[in-house]
């Protein structure tokens, strides 16, 4: 019987990876409507939208399914995925993973409070460290739909976690990271999320 249970959660396990099987070159093509925002390579110039590139696939498509069916709003984002097949958005996120993230540098007065956050959390509050999730190189965990954060944007990252925060945002699994926001003082979340674009 725990046999014949391995096996089905096996074939479940292929079943959830082959559905992320994009292919990048079409990816690439249909990526040109994106670049406006994010770049042709993932890379955003503009620090307020995320960082694509080197992103898991897993997490991207997830995302662009939510944006899709309302369950992550975003004015801008709603109209540039209506229109997404599921193969459209499996192609796109496999384009922007194999893209390599830029990274960026975090402000020097803000790298010890940061850290602190990321890898030890704030007992006292209740706050765990990013790192149990999202690892202590910041690559995520693409099975468990843990974005890589390595790399990110600070103000990008800071609005996301204001967001799970005040619950604007709540497309988390099980409210995860709204409660892990929730206690997080602003000052906390400006400190980790700069500490997070200098990580790699």
């Amino acid at each position: 019987m725990k046999i014949y249970h391995l096996m089905i959660i096996c074939l479940f396990m292929l079943a959830s990876s082959y559905s992320y099987a994009g292919d990048p070159a079409k990816g690439k093509t249909l990526s040109q409507t994106c670049a406006a925002c994010h770049n042709a390579d993932g890379n955003s110039l503009n620090p307020v939208w995320p960082k694509l590139a080197g992103q898991h696939a897993e997490y991207t498509v997830k995302q662009l399914e939510d944006f899709k069916a309302g369950n992550r709003v975003n004015a801008q984002m709603a109209p540039m995925v209506a229109s997404l097949s599921d193969e459209d958005m499996a192609d796109l996120a496999a384009y922007f993973s194999s893209q390599k993230i830029k990274h960026g540098a975090a402000k020097p007065e803000l790298i010890e409070s940061g850290q602190q956050i990321y890898r030890a959390g704030d007992a006292k509050a209740g706050v765990p460290a990013c790192m149990a999730c999202h690892g202590p190189a910041g690559s995520g965990n693409p099975g468990a739909l843990y974005p890589a954060l390595a790399g990110q944007h600070a103000d990008y990252t800071s609005i996301q976690l204001k967001a799970f925060k005040t619950e604007e945002r709540s497309n988390d699994a099980n409210k995860v990271m709204r409660s892990i926001a929730g206690p997080m003082t602003n000052a906390q979340i400006e400190a980790v999320s700069e500490y997070i674009q200098g990580l790699h």
